[in-house]
């Protein structure tokens, strides 16, 4: 069922490769947008989708040892000295303990033969072309959790772009304010109505937020840059994100069976396989091959020249039956039922530490929530406080301190409002992370 899956998803995945186009200059892309074209062109989901190739052909290749091999053979062999024989006299009348040496045969030797060999039981066999399935099932699953931390990280760089693009917005916005509030100080120095040190300050405050917006562009642009990397797009092509923060109230999620657990218990299902293999190899093993050959001698003397082909064939079942290797099998054995042992405990350890990440994730979303709505009331009560103290001190009950105090204030209740939509956005990216609704882009 899960190679179903993988195999559906690579053609979509390679569909959209041949249908989709890499974003043109200035396009705008949703998170939707950056995620599908990672599918495609990052890199480490491309290494992914080849290890599963991989896996797959190597459980093709164990499964093919069951397979007949065939192989010819064939050789020629030239005498210069034929082979010597001690022939016993005892064979021509001769006396009993004697030898006499003859040589026997021609010079030319020639050979061919059609080997068949095929394993008719082998549990060592068996048991690798199980293992190298649950193999194959294993690298979908890691290919299955570089999907999850690619959605999770371009999410995640996603949401940083857009707090800085807002955050510039916010200081772009406050540069005019501050722009016009100077030009309101100069023409009042001139009527005599501030002093220097007000302009100053005010001139001071327009350093300093220009400072600060040429520092948040080059996050910007480093955020970007990653983002791109991650989407396996080139640093040179313009993208740009929406601007517009897409906020929802809580919904909870129903747990599922997280991609770490999975891969735990995979592991644990290929570690008995390898087990279960080792114990396997103290059985026996039963093959069968046989042999059909030609076997030609010649003679190449005047007047008895002659070449002379005869057939060699047989049939043979070979049973293989270890014995005794020294306990070198047993030594196996026991590590890997120490292995199964700390993979059990490993299953218990992530699902306890799943457990308690997903009630602190719960925690934080909560918070953040909760911090949404607290700072949207700050933004109303801070614009209403700036444009309040703006109105005074244009009629000379507020001083230049007390508006940009104001100015202050709006502006950190401005990028906190950003912040904790961002911080809400990314705890609840995280709870479905953790409860395995990451791939869920509801």
């Amino acid at each position: 069922m899960l190679v179903n899956i993988h195999k559906l998803k690579l053609g979509l995945f390679l569909a959209f490769a041949f249908a989709a186009q890499l974003p043109v200059q200035g396009q705008v892309m949703s998170l939707s947008q950056c995620i599908d074209t990672a599918m495609v062109h990052n890199r480490s989901l491309q290494i992914g989708r080849n290890n599963i190739a991989l896996s797959e052909q190597r459980n093709k290749e164990t499964k093919a040892s069951l397979i007949p091999k065939v192989m010819v053979a064939a050789d020629y062999k030239y005498f210069i000295d034929l082979p010597y024989q001690l022939m016993p006299m005892s064979a021509f009348g001769g006396p009993e303990g004697k030898f006499k040496e003859t040589q026997f045969g021609v010079p030319h030797n020639i050979g061919a033969s059609i080997q068949v060999a095929m394993p008719l039981y082998n549990p060592q066999l068996n048991g690798a072309i199980q293992t190298t399935a649950i193999a194959s099932e294993l690298a979908e699953l890691q290919y299955q959790k570089s999907e999850e931390q690619l959605f999770f990280e371009i999410s995640t760089l996603y949401y940083n772009a857009q707090i800085l693009h807002h955050q510039l917005g916010f200081i772009a916005n406050n540069l005019d304010n501050i722009n016009r509030l100077a030009g309101n100080m100069k023409l009042m120095k001139d009527q005599m109505m501030a002093k220097g040190t007000d302009v100053s300050k005010v001139e001071l405050q327009m350093a300093q937020l220009g400072i600060q917006q040429e520092q948040i562009f080059s996050k910007y642009d480093q955020v970007m840059n990653t983002l791109k990397f991650a989407m396996g797009i080139p640093l040179y092509h313009d993208i740009q994100i929406e601007t517009d923060i897409s906020y929802q109230r809580s919904i909870e999620y129903s747990n599922s069976a997280i991609t770490d657990i999975q891969l735990v218990n995979m592991q644990n299902r290929l570690l008995n396989s390898e087990l279960k293999t080792l114990s396997n190899s103290r059985l026996p093993s039963v093959s069968l091959y046989g042999t059909y050959g030609q076997t030609g001698f010649g003679y190449d003397q005047s007047p008895n020249d002659f070449l002379k082909f005869f057939p060699s064939s047989f049939a043979a079942i070979q049973v293989s039956y270890p014995l005794f290797n020294g306990t070198v099998t047993q030594r196996k054995i026991n590590q890997k039922r120490i292995e199964i042992q700390n993979s059990q405990l490993q299953l218990s350890m992530v699902t306890d530490q799943n457990s308690l990440l997903i009630e602190n994730a719960r925690r934080q979303r909560i918070i953040a929530q909760r911090t949404v709505e607290n700072t949207v009331a700050q933004i109303k009560l801070a614009q209403s406080v700036y444009d309040q103290t703006v109105l005074q001190q244009q009629n000379g009950t507020a001083t230049l301190s007390d508006i940009l105090l104001s100015d202050n204030v709006l502006r950190e209740a401005q990028q906190t409002n950003t912040s904790a939509i961002i911080d809400y956005l990314k705890a609840d990216l995280e709870l479905k992370k953790l409860t395995g609704n990451i791939s869920n882009r509801n």
